[in-house]
């Protein structure tokens, strides 16, 4: 069964070279204290691979497509640049790879507008992965609402970083209240949503959101947020049509028994615990990849 992957980040090679120095030079402090740190044993918590490696990482782990989600980087020139990142990744391996496009409100509505359009141009086909309480605006922030109406306008998806509530404390971590996303749902019903990371289980908590059908879930991070009974426990909440197949790679998912990242793992998780076809390949590749006739 193929996999579709929604949930992937890359950096370009001059992030990869010094990573730490390159943050600092930017002005991404929070990027570098979630993504440059190291766990107890010296092993860093994520790899930062090329492009060829990510291909690789693919094939060894049987998945067919991947969607590259941009970050919620501190600065918007940094959004922008990743963003032309992706395009010339896409352009690449068009029949492998579709991205999102991010942004910062701080541009302001006129700009963000601007980035937005381009994107477009440029092949990029959703939002995300944004985060309001990471990037310090409210959900309520014009230039954000400007993006939304942009994304509903172009039926693009918008992919949400969530933190679940109850999830233990880690360097870098930001609280995302829950009741922002069931009323970004609520206020916006001509967007189609995916809240990243099982949404912080929101569903489970909130039935009035569980039964929204402009609300997606990923599957992002998962062995490191839950144990491998999550597959089933929001199954029996979450329609199957509404779950994503989503790694976060490149984090290391498996640090106990894995020295780097890869995508094989997380796919034979989850085909244990249930995952259909749906939630594995089909809603991700019909929300990201429905521009492509035939699976290559």
């Amino acid at each position: 069964m193929p996999i579709t992957d929604a949930h992937v980040h890359l950096y370009p090679p001059e992030v990869d070279r010094d990573p730490a120095a390159w943050a600092a030079a930017r002005g991404e402090r929070h990027w570098a204290l979630l993504c440059t740190r190291r766990r107890r044993d010296g092993r860093p918590v994520q790899s930062l691979p090329t492009l060829a490696e990510l291909m690789q990482a693919m094939e060894d782990g049987g998945v067919e497509r991947a969607l590259l989600l941009g970050w919620y980087w501190e600065k918007a020139d940094t959004c922008g640049w990743q963003n032309r990142f992706y395009a010339q990744c896409v352009r690449e391996h068009p029949d492998r790879l579709a991205a999102c496009a991010t942004f910062h409100p701080a541009a302001g509505a006129a700009a963000v507008l601007a980035e937005l359009r381009r994107a477009r141009d440029e092949g990029l086909i959703g939002l995300g992965e944004l985060s309001p309480h990471s990037q310090g605006y409210a959900i309520d922030d014009p230039a954000f609402r400007t993006a939304l109406a942009f994304a509903a306008e172009c039926r693009w998806p918008v992919n949400l970083h969530v933190t679940d509530p109850d999830s233990r404390p880690f360097p870098g971590r930001i609280e995302t209240p829950l009741s922002d996303f069931a009323r970004l749902a609520a206020e916006c019903p001509n967007v189609v949503f995916v809240l990243a990371h099982w949404g912080g289980l929101l569903p489970l908590r909130d039935a009035t959101i569980a039964a929204r059908d402009n609300v997606f879930y990923d599957t992002a991070a998962s062995p490191l947020l839950y144990d491998d009974g999550i597959w089933a426990r929001f199954r029996a909440v979450v329609s199957d049509d509404r779950v994503l197949f989503g790694s976060d790679y490149p984090l290391n998912l498996y640090p106990r028994v894995s020295v780097a990242a890869e995508m094989r793992r997380l796919g034979d998780e989850a085909r244990r615990g249930g995952a259909t076809a749906r939630v594995l390949h089909e809603n991700a590749a019909a929300l990201f990849f429905g521009h492509l006739q035939r699976p290559r």
